[in-house]
Order: C-alpha cells, then structure tokens, then sequence
C-alpha cells in the first residue's frame, strides 16, 4: 500500500539554501468544526484530537518552509487553556519560531469558535518542533529564517532565548 502511495510521489523539489524564509512565508491556519466523533466522556472535544489537529497544523507550516517531509521530533509543552464544545470551530494557528540546521520550531495557538454568539476563546498553546528529512528518510538541511521585520525578529530572539535556556537545562544540544 505505502509503495504504490511513495510512487504517486514527485521528486523531491531543489532547495536554495543559500535563500531564506520569513515567518509569514509559511504562516498558517486550519480549522474544522468539532462533531460527536471529536467528544470525550464529559462532552467536550478530546485532548488529543485537539493535539492530533495541531501537530497536522504545525508539520503543514514546517514543511512549506522546508520542502521537504517533516517528523514531529518534541512538543514542549501542551498547556490546555480551556476546553472546546462540539459544534465549535477549532482553529490552529501556526507560525515558525526557529530554524536550525535541519529542525523547525513551530508555535502554536489553538482557539475555539461558538458560532452561534461568535465568542473565541484560546484554548491551548504549545511550540512544535520537526526534524526535515531527505528521500533517504534522514535529518537534512533546511532554509534559514530570515526575520522580514523588527516583529520577526523579535519572534526569533525570543525562541533562541527559550531554546538556549532548554540546552542548559538539558545539557545537549536541546534535540
């Protein structure tokens, strides 16, 4: 099954890496409207189809920017906020943080919509990170990010910061 999947595949595009990306460049958002199948035992939507939904969101933002498949390599962090109610709109909002040699950083920013009063609520915030892999399945380079203006850069520093500060207390290089 997943032979006759890999053949319909193109070719893996060329990758100029000596080009960058902005944040906005592969900024996304996805949302869906929440059904009974999306419930929990309490009748609020399931955790994890909530996280399922934003690790989907995030891998789409890692791999426009690195044009290449992406594998959800941690998840630091998944604070739920608030919960969501079937018949809301969840929308995942996505946008890159960092980028290392071959691995993104993604945050996250989930929200839930009562379409009926139009009230949104956030409801749950994370950062993603992916490793970029080549035909061969492994780590392969990626473009750099590069901040469009001062609120990109500002974005980036802060993830460097956080990102430092989690090699020191992981005392590795953070992967």
């Amino acid at each position: 099954m997943f032979d006759k999947f890999k053949s319909n595949l193109n070719p893996f595009p060329e990758v100029d890496f000596t080009q960058g990306k902005s944040i906005a460049h592969s900024k996304s958002t996805t949302s869906r409207i929440m059904e009974v199948l999306d419930a929990n035992g309490h009748g609020n939507v399931h955790g994890g189809v909530i996280l399922r939904m934003a690790d989907e969101a995030a891998a789409i933002v890692a791999m426009k920017h690195a044009q290449r498949p992406v594998v959800t390599a941690r998840i630091d962090r998944f604070d739920f906020l608030a919960p969501a109610f079937i018949g809301n709109v969840v929308s995942i909002n996505c946008n890159l943080n960092y980028v290392g040699r071959s691995s993104l950083e993604v945050a996250v920013e989930v929200s839930a919509e009562d379409l009926f009063t139009g009230e949104i609520r956030m409801i749950a915030v994370s950062q993603i990170t992916f490793v970029a892999l080549n035909e061969e399945g492994k780590p392969t380079p990626v473009p750099p990010l590069i901040p469009a203006n001062a609120e990109e850069q500002i974005i980036i520093d802060k993830a460097i910061t956080r990102r430092n500060k989690l090699k020191q207390i992981l005392g590795n290089d953070g992967q």
